[in-house]
């Protein structure tokens, strides 16, 4: 089986793009990021502390979490619910990011991803896909662009679904979940050291698309 790694920070276009490869290269597609924002959904409906591991990992295991594939498109299940939109707010994406810091919940979806890996060709988005989760991944790709391009593109996004945080405010939490995800003590978002960097800044989605399939063409044809 063939796994492609897809790392980088918050609002990089990973999601979006990483769909549109494994489209194209007719690969399993696996958000992971949507796994932690369904954790993250739960915790808050029940009103759990999100810098607590011990809360949360009590209420692990009353988490039923399945990922499904509807037309080609992830929809993510908790508990038997399609909570693929709810998961996409402002409000989850900062939950995920607090929540995906303690190892326990690392740990409780750790081995559902390896498990997709291993029963098929994939292309898996992430924070820690390269580095962590599938360190043996033949093709790595560290995603990034600046945080004003990423707030945009985040700023663009809430704004066509109606919500109106300011783009001031999407900045400083892009900021924040940048901070957090790069000091905390379990899986911090790095680059793996074999991964080749893409900076999509100035990119509009074709331009980014073209370069990452470029990578992963000449990748594959060096593994032959």
């Amino acid at each position: 089986m063939i796994s492609i790694a897809v790392d980088g920070p918050s609002g990089a276009g990973k999601s979006t793009l990483s769909r549109r490869l494994a489209a194209e290269l007719g690969y399993i597609y696996v958000d992971t990021g949507a796994m932690y924002r369904t954790i993250g959904l739960f915790a808050l409906r029940k009103g759990a502390d999100l810098d607590s591991e011990t809360e949360l990992a009590a209420l692990l295991p009353e988490i039923c979490l399945e990922m499904r594939y509807v037309d080609g498109v992830q929809h993510m299940f908790l508990n038997g619910e399609d909570v693929s939109g709810l998961i996409r707010t402002q409000e989850v994406s900062m939950a995920a990011s607090r929540i995906s810091a303690h190892p326990a919940v690392r740990a409780f979806l750790l081995e559902t991803q390896r498990g997709l890996a291993r029963e098929n060709n994939v292309l898996m988005d992430g924070r820690d896909i390269g580095t962590v989760v599938l360190p043996n991944a033949q093709i790595k790709i560290f995603l990034t662009a600046s945080a004003q391009e990423r707030a945009r593109r985040r700023y663009e996004e809430l704004a066509a679904r109606g919500e109106k945080d300011s783009f001031e405010q999407v900045l400083a939490d892009v900021r924040q979940r940048d901070y957090n995800d790069t000091h905390r003590a379990a899986a911090p978002l790095c680059a793996a050291q074999d991964a080749v960097t893409i900076d999509t800044t100035g990119y509009d989605f074709e331009q980014s698309f073209q370069k990452m399939l470029e990578v992963i063409r000449r990748a594959q044809k060096q593994e032959g």
